[in-house]
């Protein structure tokens, strides 16, 4: 086991990921891109999922290394880099927070299994005047995740705006769940799944 990350314990799930986690299938693989700490790769290990946490530096989540049900996979996913999975493989639930290359929206799509659910937060346009970042390709454009989900999955919520917490920003949220079959969104009059309470 390697040393515990300072900031591992000290950084909270995002309340956005903690609020939909429910719906991601139980006990279905989860995807936690440029996982950074690890704190949502913990929580959904802790609700029974088991995790792949990738990113170019794994010293934050050093201290699971070897931990059941948790695989690392230290991979630069931009530079024009591959895709570091095979390309069949698929996870029930997909987590991206705080960071954004728009050339893997296409395999972050194509990685949701059937009913996966994707929980995607960022920083959008606007954020400038709060600090970085800054540059228009690190920030969402408005409605840029919808753009995303459209055709492709069911958006369960989606928010865009001003956050105080944990520090002021604009921010872009969406929560969506990959059809269950081709053609089959709301207007396939799908199986509700009931939200978690706020």
């Amino acid at each position: 086991m390697g040393e515990s990350h300072p900031h591992a314990v000290l950084q909270a799930a995002s309340a956005w990921v903690g609020r939909f986690a429910p719906l991601v299938p139980a006990g279905g693989p989860v995807l936690d891109l440029a996982c950074g700490s690890g704190r949502h790769l913990r929580l959904f290990h802790r609700l029974g999922h088991p995790v792949l946490g990738i990113d170019i530096d794994l010293r934050g989540v050093a201290d699971l290394t070897g931990t059941p049900g948790v695989e690392l996979l230290a991979a630069d996913l931009e530079q024009g880099n591959p895709w570091p999975l095979p390309p069949d493989r698929r996870f029930a639930g997909i987590v991206v927070a705080n960071y954004l290359h728009r050339p893997l929206f296409p395999r972050l799509l194509d990685a949701l299994a059937p009913g996966g659910v994707l929980l995607y937060e960022t920083f959008a346009m606007g954020n400038a005047r709060f600090g970085k970042p800054s540059s228009p390709g690190f920030l969402l454009r408005q409605g840029e995740l919808l753009e995303v989900a459209r055709g492709r999955l069911q958006v369960v919520a989606y928010e865009h705006g001003e956050v105080a917490s944990p520090r002021a920003a604009v921010v872009q949220r969406l929560a969506a769940v990959a059809d269950l079959a081709p053609g089959q969104g709301l207007d396939g009059d799908p199986e509700p799944r009931p939200l978690p309470a706020r």
